[in-house]
């Protein structure tokens, strides 16, 4: 679903002020959330750290890791009330087109295989699946979720 040209989204730099909010987002949105910890680390490393806001709202964000030419997508989120209706999309294109202005060449990323939402906004975006991670995932019964590891390739290799 395309998003209204009259919706003025803004991407901008994670701060750690907005750790709240992200917070609020990240616990709503998993079973197995990122610790705010893990937010901060990820700031303290360099890692490209991203939220989309429209007005004063905080609807999502998104960080990753750039290693030589290719870029690793660690997190990527919309807040649930705003999932379905393009906010996604967005992000995940302004991530790729961050990434691509640093010179990576390719995107990676693990997503779980039940999670086939995410699986189809990541195809729809051209990532085909690369190969699997054997219990990667927590999950709820004490044993581990597989990961689906899914690339996207913008220059041949």
């Amino acid at each position: 679903m395309a998003l209204s040209s009259a919706v003025q989204l803004k991407y901008r730099p994670m701060l750690e002020s907005d750790l709240d909010a992200v917070m609020q987002i990240e616990v709503q949105a998993y079973p197995f959330p990122w610790t705010r910890g893990n937010f901060i680390d990820s700031l303290h490393a360099g890692y490209s750290a991203w939220v989309v806001e429209q007005g004063a709202e905080l609807m999502g964000y998104a960080v990753f890791m750039k290693a030589i030419d290719e870029t690793h997508l660690l997190n990527i989120t919309i807040a649930p009330a705003y999932q379905g209706q393009g906010y996604g999309q967005w992000l995940l294109e302004q991530c790729i087109e961050q990434a691509q202005y640093h010179g990576a060449l390719r995107m990676l990323l693990e997503v779980r295989p039940s999670n086939l939402k995410a699986q189809q906004l990541y195809e729809r975006q051209g990532f085909k699946i690369l190969g699997r991670r054997r219990g990667y995932y927590p999950s709820h019964d004490n044993t581990r979720e597989d990961a689906c590891v899914m690339v996207l390739n913008w220059q041949a290799e």
